[in-house]
Formats: structure tokens, C-alpha cells, sequence
């Protein structure tokens, strides 16, 4: 079976199979699918990459099998101020490390090239001078979760559902000092804007500015599929040099018969999909709530569906429903 090798550093897996391709599938939701296999409320998801790491490994073949080309680590959760709350901080090397084996052992078992991107999430806490941790120590953590990634075996740092600028910086700055190529996204769920009041137009500035920029950056999680379409139209108004990301939610939370259950069909994501590559976005996938059938539908659409005209606001909403969802933003249920 043939891999694709990189030669340099900057030569990443991504950056080739973006050059060789219009776009790439992003894997769906790691937490919620774990849930759904038995997961305890009340249990860090990464805590499974030890008691259950079939689990986390059938997740990765599953997204596979429906099509993606890049997988996400279980690992969202993975730095010390969020790993403290089970327990866990002192094991932050041991969990991530592990996230990125399961993850490298699926990838190097398929047939074609599969990306393994570790993942970043936001640390639970306002940087200060808002909040207690200063940007150094948050850089830090992020670099103790980035060494650990790495060492499993990550081919890039995926930082996601960022809200704060300051933060995604320092989550950035930790990959850079790990030696890690990183890609970053933001959950632009307030009214088009994160809870930190960061927007899309705000998030390019910063990516224009940075010394070390991402290999592609956009939304994802948020008010579901229609709000990021949202997004992803103003990030790509300014045509920017960076591909961009769009990675939403299917729908939004309710809770049926003591299960968090999500509303948007496969045949639905599926629109979202086309949407998203039409507005501009070059890697699209689902968080929240999506499933194998999910991406399975929207790679088929992706692989038959026409490249359409860049959607107005007007044709998202009459495809995937309002931006604005009546519902709070499901973050932790990644």
C-alpha cells in the first residue's frame, strides 16, 4: 500500500493532498459517539484512550470507512486545567500520547492516506487579565499537549473551538514550540461572533499577522451547519491564502429517553457539505453530534454533487434552517 511521505517539515500530508485535491473530509464527533457507546456523564472522554481504547480505535475505522481523510485524536480535553477536574493532570503525556496511537494506528492500516491530527481544545479558563492563567502558562500547557501528540505519532496540531484570540495564540505558540504544524478553528456561536466576541474577519487579521501561520483555519461546533456556512462565507470574502476549515455541529442537543440525540439528517450534512465547499471551504467535516452515516453522505455528495455558485445567505438558510438556534452551544459534547 503507498503512502504519501513528506519530504521537509512544511511538506505535511495535508499540504499535499490539498495540492492533489479540491478538498478533504474531516472526521465527525469523537465525545458524543462515545457517549453513545456506553460512556458515563461525568467521564473525560480521553480517559477511554486507557479503559476503552476499542472504542476510540472503531471510531477512527469508522470515520475512515465513510470517507475521511483526516482523523481528530481523542484528545480535545487533554491539557492539565482540564484534565485536573477527574484527577488526571498528572497524566497528560500518557493520555494524548495514547489518543495519537489509536488514531496513527488506524491511519496506518487504511488503504489510502489518512491525516492524523491531534487535537486542541480550549482549556476550560479565561486567560488573564481576565482570568487566572497568564498566556505563558497556557503556551506551556498547550506544549506539554502538543510534545505528547506528537511523540503518538500526530502528523499536524488541530486546535478547535476556540473563543478566544489569546488563546488560540497560546494553543499555536505550544504547537510551534512542539515542532508541530497546526491548524486553528473558532466557534463562532453568539450571533455570528465566539462568546469572547471574536469574528470572522477578526480571526483572519490575526492569521495575516502571525509568523508561524496555520496550514488552514475556520469554524467549527457553533449554532449547527447553517451558522458556520455563515462563517465560512465571511472568511473566505477575503480570499484568503490559507485553506479554510468548516467542521459543524449536526443540529443541536435534545434530550430523548436520557440521550443527547441530534437533529440534522445525513441527507441534510450532506447539503451542508456542498454548501461549505461552495462558500469556500477546502477541508469540511462534523463535530457535534455526527456520525458515520453523517460523513458517509456527505463524502458521496462531495464525490457527485457539481461545484455549485457561492451561496447567499438567503439560499443557506432556505437549505439548513436559521443561523440563530434557540439552543446553547454544546462545546463539551464534542
Amino acid at each position: 500500500m503507498s503512502k504519501l511521505v513528506p519530504d521537509t517539515p512544511c511538506d505535511t500530508l495535508l499540504s499535499q493532498l490539498l495540492s492533489a485535491r479540491d478538498w478533504l473530509l474531516a472526521d465527525g464527533a469523537m465525545a458524543t459517539a462515545l457517549y453513545d457507546m456506553g460512556l458515563p456523564r461525568g467521564t473525560a472522554p480521553e480517559m477511554w484512550n486507557f479503559d476503552r481504547p476499542e472504542c476510540v480505535l472503531t471510531l477512527h475505522q469508522e470515520a475512515i470507512a465513510a470517507g475521511a481523510d483526516i482523523l481528530l485524536t481523542n484528545s480535545f480535553g487533554g491539557t492539565t486545567a482540564r484534565l485536573k477536574h477527574m484527577g488526571a493532570e498528572a497524566q497528560v503525556f500518557e493520555i494524548n500520547k495514547t489518543a495519537a496511537e489509536l488514531a496513527r494506528q488506524a491511519a496506518d492500516t487504511a488503504r489510502r492516506p489518512v491525516v492524523v491530527a491531534g487535537t486542541m481544545g480550549p482549556t476550560g479558563e479565561i486567560l488573564a487579565p481576565m482570568g487566572t492563567p497568564s498566556q505563558a502558562a497556557a503556551t506551556e500547557m498547550f506544549f506539554n499537549q502538543a510534545q505528547a501528540l506528537k511523540a503518538g505519532g500526530v502528523d499536524i496540531a488541530w486546535i478547535e473551538t476556540m473563543s478566544s484570540l489569546d488563546e488560540l495564540s497560546a494553543a499555536a505558540e505550544g504547537a510551534r514550540k512542539a515542532g508541530l504544524p497546526w491548524i486553528g478553528t473558532m466557534s463562532f456561536d453568539t450571533g455570528g461572533a465566539t462568546m469572547m466576541g471574536v469574528t470572522p474577519a477578526q480571526l483572519s487579521t490575526l492569521v495575516d499577522r502571525m509568523a508561524h501561520p496555520p496550514l488552514a483555519y475556520g469554524a467549527n461546533c457553533g449554532a449547527g451547519p447553517s451558522a458556520v456556512v455563515r462563517s465560512i462565507l465571511d472568511l473566505t470574502a477575503r480570499a484568503p491564502e490559507c485553506p479554510i476549515v468548516a467542521k459543524a455541529n449536526a443540529g443541536q442537543p435534545q434530550v430523548i429517553d436520557g440521550q443527547l440525540q441530534y437533529d440534522i439528517t445525513p441527507e441534510m450534512m450532506a447539503d451542508y457539505a456542498c454548501l461549505a465547499r461552495d462558500a469556500g471551504a477546502r477541508i469540511i467535516g462534523g463535530c457535534c453530534g455526527t456520525g458515520p452515516a453523517h460523513l458517509k453522505a456527505m463524502n458521496q455528495a462531495l464525490e457527485h454533487r457539481p461545484q455549485g455558485a457561492r451561496p447567499t445567505h438567503e439560499q443557506v438558510v432556505a437549505a439548513l434552517g436559521p443561523f440563530a438556534i434557540d439552543a446553547d452551544n454544546a462545546e463539551d459534547a464534542l
